[in-house]
């Protein structure tokens, strides 16, 4: 496989599951362009085939400006990696409107901006990939995050339709829904476990390795080949779907 000529776009890409997409892209010949909010991760990151960009997709003119411009520096968007998310668990009856509001900003709305944007170049080409980085938790409910659930599950919706839309034409959009990854993301939930229980660290911890079924962490590679594989001359039939990297959930 090659990837050479292509623009890859991976939002929240200075880190995590972004950032081990990104690499995996440009490995193949891409280049990439990386958003985040915070400057200093995504110039750590920029290198190899990996372009900055500060970007916050909870912006809506954030995201029309940074878009326009990658698509300026580096030609029209033909890989579409809506990634940036947050991950936050709390009981419903704790949830006020700026919880709901600033989780779906991120992960729902920001998800929707990226690849409104990314269509407007992507759709001059004659080939395209949509791959949103949803959840287990947008294919079942993940208990004590009512939140997280519903902005995931939102996700999958929208690739599901952006899917029916463009059947027939050459882009094609999917989901990939992983469990627990081994992410700075679980390292923040250790520690807000174990504030809110009185765990150990090692024992909080233990509560997400336990949760995926196959009793380990899923590493970030994994959830990059998954991308890589989306992205291959043989998965054009693959499309609308959300693609679990979670050790055995269904």
């Amino acid at each position: 496989m090659t990837l050479k000529g292509k623009h890859a776009l991976v939002t929240g890409g200075g880190t995590g599951i972004g950032l081990g997409i990104a690499r995996a892209l440009a490995a193949e010949g891409a280049v990439v362009t990386i958003t985040g909010r915070r400057a200093a991760p995504l110039q750590e990151a920029a290198g190899g085939g990996l372009f900055a960009q500060v970007m916050d997709v909870t912006d809506e003119a954030a995201v029309v400006d940074g878009i326009a411009a990658a698509v300026q520096a580096r030609g029209p968007v033909q890989i579409c990696v809506p990634n940036a998310g947050v991950a936050e668990g709390r009981a419903l009856h704790k949830t006020d409107m700026d919880f709901w509001r600033a989780m779906m900003a991120t992960n729902l709305d920001g998800t929707f901006l990226t690849i409104r944007e990314c269509l407007n170049s992507m759709r001059q080409t004659d080939w395209g990939r949509v791959i949103a980085v949803s959840s287990i938790a947008g294919l079942r409910g993940l208990k004590g995050a009512p939140c997280y659930s519903a902005s995931k599950h939102g996700v999958i919706g929208l690739i599901r339709a952006l899917a029916a839309d463009y059947l027939g034409k050459p882009y094609t959009f999917n989901a990939l829904c992983p469990a627990y990854v081994d992410t700075d993301i679980v390292t923040r939930n250790t520690a807000s476990i174990a504030a809110r229980t009185g765990m150990s660290a090692d024992d909080a911890r233990q509560v997400m390795v336990g949760a995926n079924p196959h009793g380990r962490l899923i590493s970030v590679e994994e959830v990059a080949e998954a991308a890589l594989w989306l992205c291959s001359t043989r998965s054009g039939s693959v499309n609308g779907q959300a693609i679990q990297i979670a050790g055995g959930e269904f």
